[in-house]
């Protein structure tokens, strides 16, 4: 059959979409907007569930096919990349059997209960032969390039001395009794899995993917009846050999909605208010601050933070997949080996947040790394 034919330039990654999530409509969407990429199989608990999910993408039968169940997905031999948004707790498990099916891996955030599950999943990667990549979005926004490029410039920005992000949303009692974020048996990480992943990442993202020396979460941790975190805030700290930089973070579902990560360095600033999800789609800014210092008398400062705005021919969501696209493009057609940058960044932000629950566990005690 001709969609069964090898992926070559000329084919599109076929996607399949293990689970049925709402954050999956996000990506459907995604595969519709990115070029090279075709959505051709949505699978769910049931056959209902899966119609139900492409009625509300715009979607029938006759243009993807649908499965009642996720190994079906999986058996099919026209699909090459799956989504996968299902919760926490069952990641390894299909993850694990995707990869084992040879299929290439886009796996929601956060990837793993712990490090040992993620190492599980990037094994089975590995020794498949697919591309892992998790659904950080923002990582692909083109903002999120020309801010790391300023940061790269000694000169302008000077070394980093101190990050904070926060991630917050206010949730209505309904969500704090049923949703999959705060279940020990689906999304036993809460806030910490669900909008820590971002904050923690930001941290690392900006110091370039070095690992803090120390952890240690503050003593303001919030839990339901369960243990589920429902907020926090923790504190990470760089030695010497990294200009001793601090960051903090902090995340609550009580809290009206965030998205700030702040950076400064010796000459410098950047701010971002929407950095997780910009507040428009096809373009986003971020502050910039440079040799800030305050007027005479201390009436004012010297300079008022440029506004450095960034437009985006595709949405973030939809850039992820283009970058993830090519990539398999890459192995199917030329023979390259799985780029490995995206699992290693998956990996250490995991082991981050490994540490902040281990010191949270322990009473908020400090956790060296």
């Amino acid at each position: 059959m001709a969609d069964e034919a090898p992926l070559h330039s000329n084919n599109p990654i076929r996607f399949g979409i293990v689970g049925c999530a709402e954050v999956a409509r996000k990506l459907a969407r995604a595969m519709c907007l990115a070029p090279g990429v075709t959505l051709c199989a949505i699978g769910s608990r049931s056959i209902e569930k899966a119609e139900k999910f492409a009625a509300l993408i715009g979607l029938s039968g006759t243009q993807v096919k649908l499965y009642g169940s996720y190994d079906q997905v999986l058996d099919d031999p026209c699909v090459d990349a799956v989504y996968l948004p299902l919760p926490t707790s069952l990641h390894t498990q299909w993850a694990v059997k995707a990869a084992h099916k040879k299929k290439h891996l886009l796996l929601e955030k956060p990837a793993a209960l712990n490090v040992a599950e993620l190492d599980r999943i990037l094994e089975a990667c590995q020794s498949n032969g697919v591309q892992f990549m998790d659904g950080t979005m923002w990582l692909h926004h083109p903002r999120t390039l020309k801010m790391k490029n300023l940061l790269s410039d000694s000169k302008t920005f000077g070394p980093i001395n101190y990050i904070h992000s926060t991630s917050t949303m206010s949730v209505n009692p309904e969500f704090l009794e049923t949703n999959i974020r705060v279940r020990p048996d689906l999304d036993a990480l809460g806030a910490l899995g669900d909008l820590g992943w971002y904050c923690i990442g930001a941290i690392l993202w900006a110091k370039d993917y070095q690992l803090p020396s120390t952890v240690q979460a503050l003593p303001d941790v919030t839990t339901n009846s369960a243990g589920v975190i429902l907020s926090f805030t923790a504190s990470f700290h760089w030695g010497i050999s990294s200009n001793n930089s601090t960051a903090t973070i902090h995340c609550s579902f009580f809290a009206n909605s965030s998205m700030d990560l702040a950076i400064s360095g010796s000459n410098a600033s950047i701010h971002t208010k929407d950095f997780i999800i910009p507040y428009q789609e096809d373009w986003a800014s971020f502050e910039l601050s440079c040799g800030a210092q305050f007027a005479d008398l201390h009436i004012g400062w010297n300079v008022i933070p440029e506004e450095v705005r960034v437009d985006c021919e595709l949405p973030q969501e939809a850039s992820m997949v283009k970058e993830f696209s090519r990539l398999v493009h890459g192995i199917a057609r030329d023979g390259v080996q799985p780029n490995s940058k995206w699992p290693e960044i998956s990996r250490k932000t995991q082991l981050v947040l490994d540490a902040v629950k281990k010191s949270i566990d322990r009473g908020c005690k400090l956790v060296q790394l």
